[in-house]
């Protein structure tokens, strides 16, 4: 528990101290809502009649969730790794659960404000969004969804040497998925082949399961086949990324 203490404190420390960490994890989301909701502001999808709003705010939400997961652990493994840290840690008594859930609860944390702050920024009038009865059960969507690409995250920084590295691989998976996915463009205004593809890829669930809970887009049914694709999702990265971990540069 000392040990679990002392990682966590440590990491929310790192966290807070790091102006480019906040901005692109908090402010950066935010540049696109604004920008897309200013765009589109009072416009409807031809192809539902909804309005843009709700498929822009869920899909930038889960968008900038997943990509601060992914970013953060991937940052942070690669980086403790480098220095030696991680096999330092191998030395003492704290096995590899208690490091990588001491980072799990910082990013729940942090992924909860995200959630928090964006969700009050999109119902401000100028944006126009309205809940939906069901928002409540945007946590647990956005919790699988964050322990999903946390796996990523791990496997990514494992394997990544410099930062530069993690920032292009994280990238060349993140960008290219939130389009496909629908995060900033509506699926429904893509190809039927394009919407074929997101089907493999977690964020196309965790952005539908999002959606429907936040705006209604949906219904139980895409919240319930979101949560358990994320699950299978999270054991497949969760099973890789413990099976591919390395303690050190040297192994």
């Amino acid at each position: 528990m000392s040990a679990y203490t002392a990682l966590t404190t440590a990491g929310y420390r790192a966290q807070v101290r790091d102006a480019a960490t906040l901005f692109f994890t908090f402010a950066f989301p935010l540049v696109f809502l604004v920008v897309f909701g200013l765009i589109f502001s009072g416009q409807e999808v031809e192809e539902t009649g909804r309005p843009y709003i709700s498929y822009i705010a869920p899909g930038v939400l889960a968008w900038g969730v997943a990509n601060a997961a992914v970013f953060g652990i991937a940052f942070t493994v690669m980086q403790w790794r480098r220095d030696d840290l991680l096999r330092l840690i191998r030395m003492t008594p704290t096995p590899l659960p208690t490091v990588l859930t001491a980072r799990y609860v910082l990013a729940l944390g942090v992924g909860i404000a995200q959630a928090v702050v964006f969700t009050a920024v999109s119902l401000l009038p100028v944006f126009g969004m309205e809940l939906h009865s069901a928002w409540p059960m945007a946590l647990p969507v956005l919790v699988l969804g964050i322990t999903a690409f946390l796996g990523i995250g791990v496997i990514i920084g494992s394997h990544a040497d410099t930062p530069e590295a993690v920032a292009a691989v994280a990238n060349l998976l993140m960008v290219p998925m939130a389009f496909l996915s629908g995060s900033f463009l509506p699926l429904d205004m893509m190809p039927s082949w394009l919407r074929t593809l997101s089907r493999v890829l977690p964020l196309r669930y965790l952005n539908d399961a999002v959606s429907a809970a936040l705006v209604g887009r949906g219904d139980w049914h895409d919240i319930a086949v979101g949560c358990g694709v994320l699950t299978g999702f999270t054991l497949v990265f969760g099973a890789v990324a413990l099976k591919t971990f390395r303690w050190s540069n040297r192994t």
